[in-house]
């Protein structure tokens, strides 16, 4: 086998190997960040949430307190307001949703279904636990990451619509009916945030990144190969072919062939003065046998 295919059959085994190991890395790596942001997107949709909750807590629900017992206004209460700046995004974004799955609501649009009752009854059993992520597939919008926070009842404020029929104002009582969000607890987890962000965009940049690293690389792989052929062929083949077919030559009895001219320092220049040596010293014994 010829020193160039040796040298090519080495390099592209090299660089499978190399591209491989790099491609593995570099998809994890991508995949990674892909999945970070969706998780961050997941995670300002909730903060949002909980901006609007704390405004209208803040500033709506006191402005409308005395109206309530005479004409219940659900936009005084945080939940509704979140939910319903999420339903206005959703129009433009309609693969990202936002629920507040409760176990027993006033509103039953916010009832917990399937998926959504596991994910409360694991914050009603791990107290500490502040936040949960997971991934779903979805009918509608594929493959979707989830990111659910615990929804407690951390005020007495709470209290005075949710704790029992006999306590809550009327009006609330002829919009939902008495059977529904009652029986709260201070401090009781009654439900979790659930954002759920698609990840099917985010996954197909990462593919497209990966897909041009790998070119990149193939490229880079070609050019190199291609220059280093050329050099060795040029600075190594070129020179020990025409030193082998003069020693040729010269094994033959041709001991005026012409002279290796190789003026360089480098390892060719080495053997073709080793070689000059050589032919020098077979022509001095040739003589000195003729002359015997």
């Amino acid at each position: 086998m010829k020193l160039l295919y040796k040298f090519n059959l080495v390099f592209i085994l090299v660089g499978a190997i190399g591209s491989a190991g790099a491609g593995l890395i570099a998809r994890d790596m991508l995949q990674q960040q892909a999945r970070d942001e969706v998780l961050n997107t997941g995670r300002l949709l909730i903060d949002t949430a909980l901006a609007v909750r704390g405004y209208t807590a803040g500033q709506i629900t006191s402005l409308l307190q005395s109206q309530l017992e005479q004409n219940f206004h659900p936009q005084a209460v945080p939940s509704y307001s979140a939910t319903e700046v999420h339903k206005a995004l959703s129009v433009r974004y309609p693969d990202y949703s936002y629920k507040e799955a409760t176990i027993n609501p006033t509103n039953l649009r916010d009832k917990a279904e399937g998926w959504e009752v596991d994910i409360v009854q694991k914050f009603k059993q791990e107290p500490k636990l502040e936040e949960y992520i997971g991934v779903r597939e979805s009918s509608s919008t594929g493959r979707a990451l989830y990111v659910a926070r615990p929804l407690r009842v951390g005020s007495p404020a709470c209290l005075a619509c949710h704790s029992s029929v006999e306590a809550a104002p009327k009006s609330l009582i002829e919009k939902y009916g008495p059977a529904n969000g009652f029986g709260w607890q201070l401090n009781e987890v009654v439900g979790a945030q659930v954002v759920q962000v698609p990840m099917e965009l985010p996954l197909k940049r990462a593919d497209a990144a990966l897909r041009l690293l790998l070119t990149s690389m193939l490229g880079v792989f070609v050019a190199v190969g291609i220059v280093l052929n050329l050099m060795i062929w040029w600075f190594v083949v070129r020179p020990v072919t025409r030193l082998a077919t003069l020693a040729d030559r010269v094994s033959q009895g041709e001991l005026d062939a012409p002279a290796f001219d190789r003026g360089s320092r480098d390892e060719i220049g080495l053997l073709a003065a080793a070689f000059a040596r050589m032919r020098t010293s077979v022509n001095k014994a040739m003589k000195l046998l003729e002359q015997g």
